[in-house]
């Protein structure tokens, strides 16, 4: 089958070139940025290898010859789902390649906020050698840690902050904590309840019609005033705007961003001026290792599929 990688912003892809070439499938490196770019550069390609470039309706009517779209990541927001299914075109992600990083990235900005690691350090570089400018912090012990999404990430997550002795409590339609995987520890609520309760409330979930703005102005108002928030899943989860609001008025304490609507944000924009504030460039997912598992992995579907046996990650079904 005639593979083609439509685009890619890693720094060498000697991975999949190992993987591909062992299986005696030959490809083309693309960097398509646009509908036209895809259309006009990848006809007769039969499985894509997908990173940013977007794969509409309209790129999918006009390249018949495509079976299977491979999504570098968990994620696929430029990806078509619906009208793939319909025009009986497979999509498939990688979702568990950097699961402990991600969580564990979240946990980290968990950290930092509640124990006001950035706002003091600056501070005290700066200013004054004084732990109570940080006042209060509160024992992790006396927290209540909502979970929104009990995906795998999600439930990682929750595990590690479990194991501060945090009160954690989740909000998922598509999943109930159990005994069965030892997640029975996750109070389950509905989302307007663990917005009102919860001192952190860490984003879990993909971004879809239903969920885009999810965290804006009437959730703000009804969180706590002490409480933060940390999203590492997409950025078009959080309304920005209400955020930037919330974090002037005080309507929550912090927040702590890996991701964010327009990508990348620029060293200007008006809400990165809030001290209380955290925001790294969407790179929860990083590890070495993590890197190189989603590289192999992708590349191994495309094996899969070329050779008729089943992906491992299917997103829709297909006729």
């Amino acid at each position: 089958m005639k593979v083609i990688i439509t685009d890619c912003d890693h720094t060498g892809i000697s991975i999949e070139d190992a993987v591909l070439r062992n299986a005696g499938i030959e490809y083309r490196l693309l960097q398509c940025k646009t509908e036209q770019d895809v259309i006009d550069q990848c006809r007769g390609a039969e499985i894509f290898i997908n990173q940013y470039a977007p794969i509409t309706r309209r790129v999918m009517t006009a390249l018949r010859d495509l079976k299977l779209v491979i999504r570098y990541g968990v994620g696929y927001d430029n990806i078509d789902v619906e009208a793939a299914t319909s025009l009986g075109v497979q999509i498939c992600n990688i979702p568990d390649y950097g699961v402990n990083e991600v969580a564990a990235h979240a946990f980290a900005l968990m950290m930092a906020l509640t124990r006001k690691i950035v706002y003091i350090n600056e501070i005290t570089k700066t200013t004054d050698w004084n732990y109570t400018h940080a006042i209060p912090i509160q024992r992790f012990s006396a927290m209540t840690v909502g979970v929104v999404g009990l995906g795998r990430i999600g439930r990682t997550f929750a595990g590690l902050a479990a194991g501060l002795g945090c009160r954690i409590v989740g909000t998922d339609p598509f999943y109930t904590p159990n005994e069965a995987d030892g997640t029975a520890y996750i109070h389950p609520l509905s989302f307007d309840e663990l917005v009102r309760c919860s001192d952190v409330i860490s984003i879990h979930c993909h971004c879809t019609d239903e969920t885009r703005n999810m965290f804006c102005s009437k959730v703000f108002k009804a969180m706590k005033n002490s409480a933060v928030l940390i999203n590492v899943s997409r950025g078009g989860l959080v309304n920005e705007p209400d955020l930037d609001i919330a974090l002037e008025t005080g309507e929550i304490a912090g927040a702590g961003l890996d991701c964010m609507a327009v990508e990348p944000t620029p060293p200007g924009a008006r809400i990165l001026r809030h001290k209380n504030l955290i925001c790294t460039p969407h790179m929860a997912w990083y590890s070495e290792q993590a890197s190189e598992d989603l590289k192999r992995k992708a590349a191994e579907q495309a094996v899969l599929f070329a050779s008729g046996r089943d992906i491992q990650y299917p997103v829709n079904k297909v006729k």
